[in-house]
C-alpha cells in the first residue's frame, strides 16, 4: 500500500506482538517457488498492543533472524493492522484521475476517527458505482502515521530497507487467493494472532466486510499464567505441550475452552453485523489462521456458532519446494502462522 523505495523482488516481514516471520518467495514458470522462511519468538512487552515498546529489541530479533536464516535480500515489504488501520469502502464523485488523491482525502475526513494530519491516505479504485454513474467506489485506506514510522523505523534500524507496507488483512488475502480457487460464495479469512483477530470477509477477489477485534492467543497465556504463578513464556511452553506438574490436561482443557468461547462469541457478533447489510448472503466457509488456527476445540465450536465449514489455511499449498530444502512436517505445523508473511512475500513494488 505505502512505497518507501523501489525494488522487485521482496521479502515478507510479518511483524508479530510474538512472533516475527521472515519469508522470500521467487516467480517461475511454474509458479511461486519457496526460497527461504524463517520464524523467531519476541519476548513479552516488546510490542503491546500492536505498539512497539522496545524498538532496539525488536530490530535486534530482527537483525539476528535475517543473519541466522541468512537472507541476504534486505529490502522487505510489512504490514500492520489493528485500530491504527482504517479501511473502508466509500463513494466519492467521478473526476480525473489526478483530482482523485485530493478529492478522497477531503472525503476521508468524515470516516477518519483520527486528526487528518495524523495519518497516511491511500486508496483504490474498485469501479463506477452501481446506483450512480456520476460516483466512484474506492477502497480507503488510513493508518497513523506514528504506527507507519515506527514500524519503517524499526525495520531500518535491523539493517533492512523498508519498500512496501500493506496491511494484515489484505496480506492473508494475498495468501489466500494464491493458494486456493476463486469461489462465488463468501469466504470469511479469520486470523487469531496473540494479541488481535482480524476477520475479512471475501467473494472472489473483492473484500465486502472487515473487523478487528482485540483478542487472540495471548488471552489464554494469561490464564495459565494467573492460574499457575508463571511466566507468559512458561505459559505458552504449557500450552504447546498440553500440560505440565501444575497444570494437568483437564485445567488446561477448561481455560482454552473459556477462551475460545469468547473468540466465537466475538466472531459470531461481526457476522451479525455483516449480515445486517448481507442478509441473504450468508458465510459458507471459513479459513483460519494464526496461532487460532492450531487450536482444535476453536475449529470445533466456531463450526457448530456460525454453521459453516471451518479450515485452516495452508499457504504453501502451491508454492514450490526444493528438494530436501524444508521440512514438509515443519512448514505443516507452522503454516497457519506464515499465512501474512507469504502474503506479502508475493507483493512486488509496483502493485497497487
Amino acid at each position: 500500500m505505502f512505497e518507501f523505495k523501489k525494488n522487485k523482488h521482496l521479502v515478507g516481514l510479518d511483524i508479530g506482538s510474538r512472533a516475527i516471520k521472515a519469508g522470500e518467495l521467487v516467480d517461475s514458470k511454474k509458479g511461486y517457488v519457496l526460497k527461504n522462511f524463517a520464524m523467531a519468538d519476541i519476548a513479552s512487552g516488546i510490542i503491546e498492543d500492536g505498539v512497539i515498546q522496545k524498538h532496539e529489541d525488536l530490530a535486534d530479533t530482527i537483525r539476528n533472524l535475517f543473519e541466522s536464516y541468512r537472507f541476504k535480500n534486505r529490502n522487505v515489504a510489512f504490514s500492520i493492522g489493528g485500530y491504527s488501520v482504517i479501511v473502508k469502502k466509500i463513494s466519492v464523485q467521478s473526476a480525473p484521475e489526478d483530482q482523485l488523491p485530493g478529492l478522497i482525502s477531503m472525503e476521508a475526513k468524515q470516516y477518519i476517527p483520527f486528526d487528518i494530519q495524523d495519518v497516511s491516505i491511500d486508496f483504490q479504485v474498485l469501479g463506477k458505482s452501481d446506483t450512480s454513474q456520476n460516483q466512484l467506489n474506492v477502497l480507503l485506506v488510513a493508518a497513523k502515521n506514528e504506527v507507519v514510522n515506527d514500524y519503517a523505523q524499526v525495520v531500518e534500524m535491523a539493517g533492512l530497507t523498508p519498500c512496501i507496507l500493506d496491511i494484515d488483512a489484505f496480506a492473508l488475502q494475498n495468501a489466500f487467493e494464491a493458494n486456493y480457487a476463486p469461489a462465488e460464495e463468501n469466504i470469511a479469512l479469520i486470523d487469531v494472532g496473540a494479541s488481535k483477530t482480524s476477520l475479512n470477509i471475501v467473494r472472489g477477489s473483492s473484500s465486502l466486510f472487515m473487523r478487528d477485534v482485540s483478542q487472540g492467543c495471548g488471552q489464554i497465556n494469561q490464564k495459565i499464567a494467573g492460574q499457575v504463578d508463571c511466566t507468559l513464556e512458561e505459559a505458552e511452553e504449557i500450552k504447546l505441550s498440553g500440560s505440565s506438574q501444575k497444570l494437568p490436561p483437564e485445567e488446561l482443557d477448561k481455560i482454552i475452552s473459556s477462551v475460545v468461547v469468547n473468540w466465537c462469541l466475538e466472531i459470531r457478533r461481526a457476522l451479525d453485523f455483516f449480515y445486517s447489510s448481507f442478509p441473504n448472503d450468508p458465510v459458507r466457509k471459513i479459513i483460519l489462521s494464526g496461532g487460532g488456527g492450531h487450536i482444535q476445540p476453536f475449529r470445533e465450536t466456531l463450526a457448530l456458532e456460525t454453521s459453516a465449514l471451518v479450515e485452516t489455511i495452508n499457504p504453501f499449498r502451491n508454492v514450490i519446494m526444493e528438494k530436501n530444502q524444508f521440512d514438509p512436517a515443519y512448514l505443516e505445523m507452522i503454516s497457519p502462522q506464515a499465512a501474512i508473511c507469504m502474503g506479502l512475500s508475493m507483493r512486488r513494488l509496483d502493485d497497487k
